[in-house]
């Protein structure tokens, strides 16, 4: 079987190039061209993006164009912008691109213009954050919200946390915000420790308000409250939904003038800038937030309208089709040089791998090739002193984006300096290395150089900015979203369905009450009905 892909003359020659120069170290590709990092590097909406220390040449990268030319990315890149349904198999339009329109543009979906609508759900959420940040907005007892608990997950849930983490510095500091996800007790027990039930908030982010973990610790945080206030009239004043279900909302209690809605065409995963970042505007401010938005926007316009030479998230798509599919690299890291984006790589496991982890083709045949990359990372320079040891000196090819910045939020002493130093420093040990010779000139004992010995040629991509703002999250944000599209559309996938989570959620239901009732008679494999029985014991 085959889907196309592997047909295609531009796909025939990337196999032919790569045995060309799957060995040509990047030492040798530098000291053949001196112009090499200025050829390999863009400036573009303000994010500095050097790709030289990769293991292509102008070759590579035309015969990569070539494919994406093939695949139609061009043309393609442009339905998403159009309000086309290209998620096929939930016949949705994916519009999260819409979400940061400016007032006064034009979307259609259905025949209907929806920026008017997501810019009155906007207004909407500025009224209700400057009521919570200037202490109008009472509890059910008169005293001002001190405490916003998000009770979410996925989409919900990380989003929200990434983006208060990353832009912490310009948060209120008098409101206190955490975040609920695990159906685990202990994440809603250690959320409400310590705090005053009449000080607090809950938004509840659940677009059909039915799912499991969200609901399950939603009604837990509303025994809390009345538990505290005793009074049913006191979950108005002390819950918001974000969600579409009126429905339901009303039943659990909250006023329905304080649901805040979003639509079909908003994934979880692309769904930060709708509605359900509101605890991010609550926390940092309808100005910051939308200077976020802005952000986002500048890198959509990008993306839709830049050549594709010129294009920052097609060249990051590109480079990972390159690694993944020819080289075999099974992971992709992400290293931050900045404490703020601690959840970023968190962040983008979502983002990346439940969009491109898929192994169907929209035609419905499954896939002759690797998909989708397994993400993962953490902050530098916490990482250099635990699994950088692997990626220097493993066995395994680990492509690498290094994210770092300028300027320090918080400027003490040379801190800067020595964190960006160390940045720039693993760029440079990944590519370059240390040869025997190298070694060995230092005087090192003979039998302790081959431990000493580095092979480099390890490929890694560095996007330099200069202070981060909350436009420039956005920007990030959106680049690696529109990166994720660009080789959704090369293998062929749906990037924006999630068929893969269903099949635990539905036998998680089935085990629910065969775990709660002992007499239940058990009907699963002999594995599963053994460890329902010790849980039963």
């Amino acid at each position: 079987m085959n889907t196309g892909l592997k047909n295609l003359e531009s796909w025939k020659n990337l196999e032919k190039h790569f045995d060309e120069i799957k060995n040509v170290h990047i030492k040798t590709l530098f000291a053949e061209d001196k112009n090499r990092a200025k050829r390999f590097t863009l400036n573009e909406t303000g994010i500095y993006f050097d790709f030289s220390k990769h293991r292509i040449t102008g070759e590579t990268l035309d015969l990569l164009f070539k494919l994406a030319e093939e695949r139609g990315v061009e043309k393609r890149r442009l339905e998403m912008f159009a309000g086309e349904k290209i998620n096929v198999t939930e016949e949705r339009a994916v519009l999260h691109t819409a979400l940061r329109a400016p007032k006064g543009s034009e979307i259609f979906v259905d025949g209907k213009n929806i920026v008017p609508d997501i810019h009155s759900v906007l207004d909407k959420m500025s009224a209700f954050a400057d009521k919570i940040r200037n202490g109008k907005w009472k509890g059910y007892s008169g005293k001002p919200i001190k405490n916003i608990i998000n009770i979410g997950i996925g989409g919900s849930d990380l989003g929200p946390v990434m983006a208060y983490e990353a832009l912490k510095h310009y948060s209120d500091r008098l409101l206190n915000f955490r975040f609920v996800s695990n159906v685990d007790g202990s994440d809603l027990a250690e959320a409400i420790n310590g705090i005053d039930a009449e000080e607090t908030l809950f938004i509840v982010a659940s677009k059909t308000f039915t799912t499991l973990e969200t609901m399950t610790n939603a009604q837990s945080a509303r025994k809390w409250i009345l538990s505290k206030l005793t009074d049913t009239k006191a979950i108005a004043k002390h819950f918001v939904a974000l969600s579409t279900n009126a429905a339901e909302v009303g039943k659990f209690g909250i006023d329905t003038e304080n649901m805040f809605g979003f639509w079909d065409w908003v994934g979880g995963r692309y769904s930060m800038t709708s509605a359900i970042g509101l605890s991010t505007m609550i926390a940092i401010g309808p100005e910051n937030y939308r200077l976020l938005l802005d952000g986002f926007h500048q890198m959509d316009e990008h993306f839709k309208n830049t050549p594709l030479r010129k294009n920052i998230p097609v060249i990051m798509a590109l480079l990972g089709i390159w690694y993944n599919d020819f080289f075999k690299a099974e992971t992709q890291a992400v290293f931050p040089y900045e404490n703020y984006l601690k959840r970023f790589p968190a962040y983008l496991q979502q983002l990346t791998m439940e969009s491109n982890g898929k192994q169907t083709t929209l035609g419905g045949q499954r896939v002759d090739y690797q998909t989708g990359a397994i993400y993962w990372g953490e902050p530098g320079t916490n990482g250099q002193h635990s699994f950088y040891q692997l990626v220097h000196q493993g066995t395994k090819l680990i492509p690498v984006d290094f994210i770092g910045f300028k300027e320090s939020l918080n400027p003490l002493s040379a801190h800067q300096d020595y964190l960006i130093a160390n940045m720039l420093a693993q760029g440079e040990a990944l590519a370059f290395g240390k040869t025997e010779e190298q070694v060995r000139a230092e005087g090192v004992a003979p039998e302790l150089i081959p431990h000493k010995v580095f092979d480099g040629n390890r490929p890694s991509s560095t996007f330099f900015l200069d202070v981060l703002t909350p436009d420039k999250l956005g920007k990030l944000v959106a680049m690696y979203e529109h990166s994720v599209y660009v080789q959704g559309l090369i293998w062929n996938i749906n990037p924006f369905d999630q068929w893969g989570v269903e099949l635990g959620k539905v036998l998680a239901k089935n085990i629910i009450p065969e775990l709660q009732d002992k007499n239940t008679e058990l009907r699963h494999d002999s594995s599963t009905n053994a460890l329902i029985g010790f849980y039963r014991r």
